[in-house]
C-alpha cells in the first residue's frame, strides 16, 4: 500500500507539471469562467492572496452551498491542503479539524485553530473551537491561514479559519430549502433577506435530523442566524448578528476494537449504549461590530459578543477511577471585545506600507457540575466547580514595501491567560489558579517576481495554551492538571503561489516546525475519559502544493496534494514508555484532493471529487494504525432563473465506490477501541426555490 500510495503521489505531482504546462501553453483557449484574484481579510488587513507572505485559502460560496448537504465543514474545506478531518459523523464529538498536524489530539471540538465568523469569534479564551453552531446556509466565503503565522490571532499553532456570511441580495427575496437522504436525513431551511434604504439583513432558520448510519449516531439540530447591517455612509457601517441553536439530541456511539468492527460495523460500542452517551445544547450569540474609514488613511474596527451555552454531554461510565462522574452538566458564558486601528501612509514611495495595531478581550465562565451516569440516568452529584478564564491579547503588524517589488511584514502578539477553579464541594481542595503568557513574533517577505509569480518566506513563533478540559485532573474528581504546559512552536516556511493568464491558480510550501512541550491525548484504562500530558519535542515537516486550472469552457479542475513528516524527537509517557521517533498518530503522511467541476450555460451542473487519505497511526507507540483510502463523491444540479424566481434541484453520492474506511480515529484509545466505520456508499437530494420581490 505504501508502494501504490507512493506511485500515486508521484502521478498527482507529474499531472501537476504537466497540466500546468498544457495550460500556460494555451492560456487563451478560452475565454469564460476565468479565474480572478482573490482579496482575503482574515489577516487584519484587506490583501490579494497572492500578495501574502503566508499559506492562504480561500472557499467560494459555491463551493460551500451549491449541492452540498451542509452537514460540516469537510465538505467545502477538503480541497485545502494542509487540513485533515476526523470525527466526520459523530456528532457528539464535534467535527475535529488539524492543519499541519495541528488539532488532531482533540478528543472532541477543534484545537490549535482559531475561528471566526463575521469579527465574533468560536473560539474559546482556552484555544477550544467548536462549530456545532456555524451556519453554513449563509456562509459566502471562508479563509484558510495555515501555520502559527497567525499568531496575531492568539494561541492558535493551527492557523485561522475565517468565515464571513452572505449579505442581505439588492432585491428582497425569501427562499427555501429541502434535502433528505440516506440513513433518515432531513433538512429544511428557510432564509430571506433584502435591503431597504441604507439597512441591510439576512436571517437563516433551518432543522436538520440524521438517523446516522450506525447504531446510537442520532442528531437533531435547529439553527437559526441573523445578520444585520446599517451604513451610515460609504465608509462607515454597523453590524448585528444574531445566531442560536438547540440540539436536544447528539448520540455517541462510540469506538470499536477491530473484532467487533469485522463483526459489524454499523453496531455501536455496548458501553456507549447501556449508558446513553451522548449530548444536548442550547446556545445563544449577539455580536456587534463597527468599522469605519474615518479618512483617507485611518481606519478603526471594534467588536463585542456575548455568548450563553448549556450543555449536557453523557460519557460511558458510571463514576471513573478517579471518583469524577460520567454525567456532565455545564453551564457557559463567554463574552469579549476587541478593536484594532489602522494606518495607511500616503504616498507610494519605498517605506510603511499599512500598519494595524489592536488588542482583545476575552473572558468565560464555566460552571461545571458531574454526576454519576447510572445507565442514562443523572446519578449522585460528584464534582461541582467554576472554571474561569481570562485571555488579554495586544498585536501589532506592519507591512513596509521595499525596492524590486518585495514586501516585509513584521509583527507581534503578546497574550496573557488565568485560568482559575473554584471547588464548591469543597473549597480547601481543588481550588486554585494558573497563569500562562508568551510573546509571538513573526516576519514574512513576499516578492513579487513576475504578474503570475510570488515567492514568498516567513518566520514564527507561537503557543497553545491547554484547554480547560484538557487541564481535567487524571488523579482526582476536580482541581486542574498542574502539570500541564502550553504547547508553543517555531515555524520556518517557504512558499510561491500565483494566478497565471487567469487560467491557472497554484501555491506550493514547505514548512518545518520545531514543537515543544506538544500536548498529547490519552486515556487511563477504567477511567472512560481522554487526559493530556506534554510530549518533550516533536517535529512537523510538510509540502502542500495546491492548483485549480481552467480545462475547457466551464470546466476546471482541482488538485491538492499533502505530505506530511511529524515525528516524535524527545517524548516519555507518564508511565516511562520511551516514543523518540516515532510517527505523531492520527495525521496520514500522505493526503490528495482531486476535483472536475463542470458548469453549463444552461444553469446544469456536475462536480466529481476524490480524497485519497494514506494509512496513519491510532497510538503513540506506533502498534497499530489504519488503511490507506479514496473515497469519491459526485452530485449534480440544476439552477433555473426566471424574472422573479429561481429552481435549484440537487442530487449527491457520497462514496461513490463503497470504500470501507474510518471517519474517525480515537488516538491512543483504551481497550483498542480506536474506531469509528465511516458510511458506506450512500444518496441525497433536494432543491431549493426561491422567490424576488
Amino acid at each position: 500500500m505504501l508502494n501504490l500510495a507512493r506511485q500515486l503521489c508521484g502521478m498527482v505531482l507529474a499531472f501537476f507539471c504537466g497540466v500546468n504546462g498544457a495550460l500556460w501553453a494555451s492560456a487563451n483557449a478560452a475565454d469564460r469562467h476565468l479565474l480572478e484574484e482573490i482579496v482575503v481579510t482574515a489577516t487584519r488587513l484587506p490583501a490579494l492572496a497572492s500578495k501574502l507572505p503566508v499559506a492562504v485559502s480561500v472557499i467560494s460560496q459555491d463551493e460551500i452551498q451549491l449541492g452540498r448537504q451542509q452537514l460540516g465543514l469537510d465538505e467545502s474545506l477538503a480541497r485545502v491542503p494542509g487540513l485533515f478531518f476526523q470525527n466526520r459523523y459523530n456528532f457528539a464529538q464535534d467535527l475535529r479539524i488539524s492543519i499541519r498536524g495541528f488539532g488532531a489530539r482533540a478528543n472532541f471540538g477543534i484545537r490549535g485553530i482559531r475561528i471566526f465568523v463575521d469579527d465574533i469569534p468560536l473560539t474559546l479564551p482556552d484555544g477550544q473551537s467548536g462549530v456545532d453552531a456555524l451556519d453554513l446556509g449563509t456562509a459566502q466565503q471562508i479563509e484558510v491561514i495555515r501555520g502559527p503565522y497567525s499568531a496575531v490571532y492568539g494561541a492558535s499553532t493551527g492557523g485561522v479559519i475565517n468565515i464571513r456570511s452572505e449579505d442581505g441580495p439588492d432585491q428582497p427575496t425569501i427562499s427555501g430549502r429541502v434535502n433528505v437522504g440516506a440513513y433518515d436525513y432531513r433538512q429544511w431551511q428557510i432564509k430571506a433577506g433584502g435591503q431597504h434604504g441604507s439597512l441591510n439583513w439576512l436571517a437563516n432558520g433551518s432543522a436538520t435530523e440524521l438517523g446516522g448510519y450506525r447504531d446510537h449516531a442520532a442528531l437533531e439540530s435547529d439553527l437559526f442566524n441573523a445578520k444585520l447591517f446599517y451604513d451610515f455612509d460609504a465608509d462607515t457601517r454597523l453590524t448585528l448578528v444574531v445566531n442560536a441553536v438547540d440540539s436536544p439530541l447528539a448520540d455517541d456511539p462510540g469506538g470499536l476494537n477491530a473484532g467487533e468492527v469485522i463483526e459489524d460495523r454499523r453496531q455501536a460500542a455496548p458501553r456507549n449504549v447501556a449508558f446513553n452517551a451522548g449530548e444536548a445544547l442550547e446556545q445563544q450569540t449577539v455580536g456587534l461590530s463597527f468599522r469605519t474609514q474615518f479618512s483617507a488613511h485611518h481606519g478603526l474596527m471594534l467588536r463585542t459578543y456575548h455568548v450563553s451555552r448549556e450543555f449536557s454531554n453523557r460519557l460511558p461510565f458510571d463514576v471513573n477511577s478517579n471518583g469524577q462522574g460520567g454525567s456532565v452538566d455545564l453551564d457557559r458564558r463567554f463574552s469579549g471585545l476587541g478593536g484594532n486601528y489602522s494606518w495607511t501612509p500616503a504616498g507610494g514611495a519605498p517605506g510603511l506600507k499599512t500598519l494595524v495595531i489592536g488588542f482583545d478581550y476575552d473572558a468565560l465562565r464555566d460552571h461545571r457540575r458531574r454526576f454519576a451516569n447510572d445507565l442514562g440516568v443523572l446519578g449522585a452529584l460528584t464534582t461541582d466547580q467554576d472554571e474561569d478564564v481570562t485571555a488579554r491579547g495586544l498585536y501589532a503588524q506592519a507591512v513596509f514595501s521595499l525596492p524590486q517589488a518585495v514586501e516585509l511584514t513584521l509583527g507581534a502578539r503578546y497574550d496573557k491567560l488565568k485560568y482559575e477553579i473554584g471547588n464548591r464541594l469543597d473549597a480547601e481542595s481543588g481550588s486554585g489558579d494558573i497563569n500562562f503568557k508568551a510573546f509571538s513574533p513573526l516576519a514574512g517577505l513576499s516578492w513579487a517576481v513576475s504578474e503570475g509569480l510570488n515567492v514568498y518566506a516567513n518566520v514564527s513563533e507561537s503557543f497553545d495554551s491547554p484547554a480547560t478540559t484538557e487541564l481535567a485532573n487524571p488523579v482526582g474528581p476536580s482541581g486542574f492538571n498542574a502539570n500541564l504546559d502550553p504547547q508553543t512552536a517555531t515555524n520556518y516556511e517557504i512558499g510561491l503561489k500565483g494566478l497565471a493568464h487567469e487560467k491557472i491558480r497554484y501555491e506550493l510550501a514547505l514548512f518545518h516546525i520545531n514543537v515543544k512541550d506538544a500536548l498529547v491525548p490519552f486515556e487511563l484504562a477504567g477511567s472512560g475519559q481522554t487526559f493530556f500530558e506534554n510530549a518533550g519535542r516533536s517535529t512537523h515537516r510538510g509540502l502542500e502544493a495546491t492548483t485549480t486550472f481552467q480545462l475547457a469552457d466551464g470546466l476546471t479542475g482541482t488538485l491538492s496534494y499533502t505530505w506530511s513528516d511529524f515525528s516524535f524527537d524527545e517524548f516519555s509517557d507518564s508511565n516511562g514508555t520511551s516514543f523518540d521517533g516515532n510517527r505523531i498518530p492520527g495525521i496520514p503522511q500522505h493526503l490528495i484532493f482531486a476535483e472536475l467541476n463542470w458548469r453549463h450555460d444552461t444553469g446544469f451542473y456536475a462536480v466529481a471529487d476524490v480524497v485519497f487519505a494514506g494509512e496513519f497511526y491510532a497510538d503513540n507507540a506506533n502498534s497499530t494504525g489504519t488503511e490507506s483510502s479514496a473515497v469519491m463523491n459526485l452530485r449534480a444540479g440544476w439552477e433555473i432563473e426566471a424574472e422573479s424566481w429561481s429552481f435549484a434541484p440537487f442530487i449527491g453520492i457520497n462514496n461513490l465506490l463503497a470504500e470501507k474506511y474510518f471517519s474517525n480515529v480515537r488516538l491512543n484509545a483504551s481497550f483498542g477501541r480506536y474506531w469509528e466505520p465511516a458510511p458506506e456508499r450512500n444518496l441525497y437530494a433536494g432543491a431549493r426555490l426561491s422567490w424576488r420581490f
